[in-house]
């Protein structure tokens, strides 16, 4: 423990910690945001760190149950956070990789896809554990872990009383009603569009999506507007431009081999060309923010590499500390053994590949870069947050490598494709769940709880979440498939097309390259690469409600009547907006599961209730909801209420 460094919970005292009252509603929280989050990525290609909206939750749940007179002690209730967080990265790295096999119609089965999930956990978890002593305690106060550190502060204030809660709930009823509207009654469009004059081709178009636009609200304007840049130069400048060229080609233009560009329609060109020059966008800037952070990563990597000699050698002393005990180095070496040997002889694991030797090898490659990444994760996330803890460009960067091996090995083909893409998927989850165990970690550290429980709860959080995220992708790929326009999956299709690149080498290079030069412009202009590639990859749509919930939180901050009302609302905000992207994302897998049972999507009042109003009710609702927003904002922060209220 840091000199000087008092927790919440004085070592010397043990309070109820882990307790089913603790790790029931933990799990079930899990499940309810994991699914939320499988959907949201798989729709936008990107995920929110649920500690927070967790933490709010958890200690509602443990207000109602001091007043059902069974009150619980601020470790439980930090436990039920801890076991409920882990889910989300769990759906981060399923989402990143394993669609990716249903685009190439090659199905994984539930049995591979939990195996494959519970494995990333758990090895992510234990990887991170022998860190913990130098990451959360001796660099307290050089890393910061900002989801860690609110979320003590959100559990303290909890304890203290008030009522941070209801901007969640109201959030998770907000965002369910819009998408109940427009994916299930079906009164508006799920999208309005409109061609721009003069453009050929050009069109602009947004999403009415409640959970887009509280992503843009956390992320904040600048961020927001970076990635709405990108959209808007690929849906007005990159498209337009591609139509001109076209114009006079009577062939098509590879990767395409049957439409002329000016047969296409706007979507198509982005589907067939746009997306290429994303993905090397992204591609580019995912290594880019590697590059940035490489002597970061050496020197997390030496970290790692000493705490398990000093572990090894047993130079470590016993921590005799409550608030210091980790689990025992004999079990973390133990379940790693376990981990490498389901991995090396399991056939579910690794289906695809030759044998137990190429399954070895897998193995091999998943230990040696999760630990790596798992080093360099921890550390990262201290510093910069869960939110921009680069996992695509660490699993864009294990699958080069994977794919490289077994090109030199001679497993090409489908196997070889499945086979990398399940390694990278491992590795994936690892470096994910890593980034929220030291967060977590971090938290426990402040409030005084035990890191062993802790270490424990993130395990079972880990396995009791794994399951239910790989059913959500299941039952939404059913549905809707992937690749469409309700679910683009555009990390796994990134990630498809890497592996592609590498084995079948294939890939329209010229594009793949004009996009990794877009990514190295940005830079070279000083414009986040890595938000600015991900607005080029992706629909412009997705990126227009990103871009109104930044605007919208950016007057909110510019209107606050001081700047401690100004904190306040971006605290509120980021609650509510967590609660729409939750609301909209439950509905959504509600309703494919409606759907699947019904044996259709549901037809609703659809165009017959709205006609050619259709697009204006959208409109509508949308600014609804943005007027609901800022009613909550305001409303926290009104002379009248002092500081927040509700």
């Amino acid at each position: 423990m840091s000199a000087g460094w008092q927790p919440h919970v004085g070592p010397d005292q043990s309070p109820p910690e882990f307790t089913l009252r603790a790790l029931v509603p933990g799990v079930l929280f899990g499940i309810v945001f994991g699914a939320a989050n499988a959907y949201l990525g798989l729709r936008a290609g990107l995920t929110i760190s649920t500690s927070i909206p967790i933490a709010v939750i958890t200690m509602a749940a443990f207000k109602a149950f001091a007043a059902a007179g069974r009150p619980g002690s601020i470790l439980e209730a930090n436990m039920s956070q801890t076991v409920g967080s882990a889910s989300s990265s769990v759906a981060s790295g399923v989402i990143f990789t394993l669609p990716a096999l249903f685009l190439w119609n090659l199905d994984p089965t539930l049995v591979q896809m939990t195996l494959l999930a519970m494995t990333g956990g758990v090895l992510g978890t234990l990887f991170m554990i022998p860190l913990r002593a130098f990451l959360i305690e001796r660099e307290h106060g050089r890393l910061p872990y900002p989801e860690g550190t609110a979320c003590a502060q959100v559990l303290l204030a909890g304890e203290r009383g008030g009522g941070r809660s209801r901007n969640v709930f109201l959030g998770l009823a907000a965002g369910g009603a819009l998408k109940a509207a427009t994916g299930w009654a079906r009164v508006a469009p799920e999208e309005v569009e409109a061609a721009v004059p003069g453009l050929p081709k050009g069109q602009i178009a947004s999403d009415i999506s409640a959970a887009l636009f509280g992503v843009g609200y956390i992320l904040g304007p600048r961020i927001a507007a970076v990635m709405v840049a990108g959209g808007l130069l690929s849906s007005l400048v990159i498209i337009p431009a591609l139509a001109v060229w076209g114009e006079g080609r009577a062939t098509p233009l590879y990767p395409e081999t049957v439409k002329t560009i000016a047969a296409m329609s706007p979507g198509e060109i982005w589907s067939r060309y746009v997306r290429y020059i994303g993905a090397g966008a992204v591609a580019t800037a995912g290594f880019i923010t590697l590059g940035r952070g490489f002597p970061t990563m050496v020197g997390s990597f030496r970290v790692g590499v000493a705490q398990i000699r000093t572990l090894v050698s047993g130079r470590a002393a016993t921590a005799t500390r409550r608030t210091a005990r980790d689990l025992p180095f004999t079990v973390i070496l133990a379940g790693l053994a376990v981990l490498a040997s389901l991995m090396a002889s399991l056939p579910q694991m690794f289906s695809s590949l030759p044998g137990p030797f190429a399954r070895a090898v897998a193995a091999l490659l998943v230990v040696v870069s999760a630990f790596f990444f798992v080093t360099v994760s921890s550390r990262i996330v201290g510093l910069v947050g869960v939110t921009s803890n680069p996992t695509s460009g660490m699993t864009i960067a294990t699958l080069l490598v994977t794919s490289s091996v077994f090109l030199l090995m001679g497993w090409t083909g489908d196997a070889g494709k499945v086979g990398a893409l399940t390694v990278g998927c491992v590795v994936a989850i690892a470096a994910s769940i890593a980034g929220d165990t030291s967060q977590d970690l971090k938290t426990g550290y402040l409030l005084g709880a035990t890191p062993r429980l802790q270490q424990a709860g993130e395990i079972l959080g880990v396995v009791t979440s794994a399951a239910f995220v790989c059913l959500t992708v299941l039952l939404l790929d059913r549905v809707w498939g992937f690749g469409t326009r309700e679910l683009p999956a555009p990390q796994a299709t990134l990630m498809k097309l890497v592996i592609e690149g590498v084995l079948d080498r294939s890939l329209p290079w010229a594009l793949v390259g004009l996009g990794a030069l877009l990514a190295l412009g940005a830079e070279a202009v000083r414009v986040p690469s890595l938000p600015f590639a991900v607005g080029v990859y992706l629909p412009v749509s997705t990126m227009v409600p990103v871009f109104l919930g930044g605007l919208l939180r950016h007057v909110a901050e510019r209107r606050a009547p001081s700047p401690d009302a100004g904190a306040e609302r971006r605290e509120q905000g980021t609650l509510f907006g967590s609660g729409l992207v939750g609301g909209e994302g439950l509905v959504g897998v509600g309703i494919a599961a409606a759907a699947l049972l019904a044996g259709g999507a549901p037809a609703g009042i659809g165009p017959g209730w709205s006609g050619g109003a259709a697009p204006a009710v959208a409109v509508a609702l949308f600014a609804l909801l943005a007027w609901l927003f800022w009613r909550r904002l305001t409303a926290s922060t009104s002379p009248r209420s002092g500081a927040a209220s509700t």
